[in-house]
Formats: C-alpha cells, sequence, structure tokens
C-alpha cells in the first residue's frame, strides 16, 4: 500500500510539474511576443505563474532554457503559417508556392517581430542543439525542399539540402536587413520583390 501511494503520489507531483512548465511557457512566450525576450524576468514569470523563483529553476534551469522551449513552439507556429500559405495553392507549380512561403515567412517576421527575433538570438546549451529544437528546424526545411525537388529532381540529395538551405538563409536575410533596417530604408515593396527575385533564382533551373 506504501509503494502505491508512493507512486500516485510521484505521478500528481510529474502532474503538477508538467502544468507548472506549461504555464510558464504560455507566460514567456506572451511576454516575448509583447516585449521581446530581453524583457523575460524570472520574479515576474513566477508571480504570474502563481510559484516561487526557486520552483521555476526547478522546472527550467535558466532562462535560455526557457526561451529555448518558447522558440520550440514558435518554430512550429511558424511552420504552420508557411504550410498555410500554400493550402489553397490547388495546381500551382512548385516555384509559385516556394513563392508564397518565403511571402509567408517575411509576414510572419513582421507579425510576430519579437518572436521571430528570439528564434535566432537564443543561447544554445553547452551540450550543443537539443534533438527536438533541430526537429523543428528540420521539419521547416523540408517544406522548402519538396518544391525544390519537383524543380530540381537531377539534384542528390546532398546538393538538395545544400539548395534548400542557401534558399532559406537567402531569404532570411532579406527579411532579417528589412525588418533590423541594416539593409537600409526598405519598403515592404521592396522587400516583397527582392524575396521574389530570390526565389525565382532558386527555382530556375540550369
Amino acid at each position: 500500500m506504501d509503494h502505491d501511494w508512493k507512486a500516485m503520489s510521484h505521478v500528481g507531483t510529474e502532474a503538477r510539474r508538467a502544468r507548472l512548465r506549461a504555464d510558464l511557457v504560455r507566460i514567456a512566450s506572451r511576454k516575448i511576443a509583447s516585449d521581446g525576450a530581453q524583457s523575460l524576468r524570472a520574479r515576474d514569470l513566477a508571480a504570474e505563474a502563481g510559484c516561487a523563483v526557486g520552483t521555476l529553476y526547478n522546472v527550467f534551469p535558466d532562462m535560455a532554457a526557457l526561451v529555448l522551449e518558447v522558440n520550440g513552439r514558435t518554430f512550429a507556429t511558424l511552420g504552420m503559417s508557411v504550410t498555410a500559405a500554400t493550402a489553397g495553392a490547388g495546381k500551382a507549380g512548385p516555384a509559385a508556392r516556394l513563392s508564397m512561403m518565403a511571402h509567408a515567412y517575411f509576414q510572419f517576421a513582421v507579425r510576430q517581430r519579437h518572436l521571430w527575433n528570439a528564434l535566432f538570438a537564443a543561447k544554445m546549451p553547452e551540450s550543443g542543439i537539443p534533438r527536438w529544437y533541430r526537429r523543428s528546424m528540420e521539419g521547416l526545411l523540408s517544406q522548402i525542399a519538396a518544391p525544390l525537388a519537383e524543380i530540381h529532381p537531377d539534384r542528390s540529395p546532398r546538393q538538395l539540402r545544400a539548395l534548400t538551405r542557401a534558399l532559406f538563409y537567402a531569404v532570411h536575410g532579406i527579411v532579417e536587413a528589412g525588418i533590423r533596417g541594416s539593409g537600409g530604408a526598405l519598403t515592404t515593396g521592396q522587400i516583397e520583390e527582392m524575396i521574389s527575385l530570390t526565389v525565382r533564382q532558386f527555382a530556375a533551373k540550369r
């Protein structure tokens, strides 16, 4: 009986821990979306979640780990936004779908600027990039790879992976320059035109 009670108590503790973890991620996500990752304060998060600061650090070893968890959710949301961009594409060709996805990426970055910024400013743990985080990124890249494979069926898997990453970082660079202002005073129209031109170059058969 004592063994059963301890097992039930352990399950209850783990359930409470999981709920607190989900609450902290939800609260942190909202705060990052509003004011950026630099606005996160352990005391504020703990107060809103109804726990002690020490309890927060029992769930997450540091604030970087919490931001990383938020980023995992952001990658998933970003992936859904990119997927939704081609949902009504009908018989659109692969180049058109690539363009839709690239523009959806830009629109997400504009709408969720702070969350998007946090994706690429996160401090990775010393142990390396977590497997689940890598899977989130790979899931996004796989959506780009599919239409590229239709356009370039003669490319080897290695070449296709390189081409996929090249296109992603090319579009990302344009978006980053436009949003951060490092590319000068670019208008939305200019950024969209640059994205379209870049996609066309990658989609061109050689």
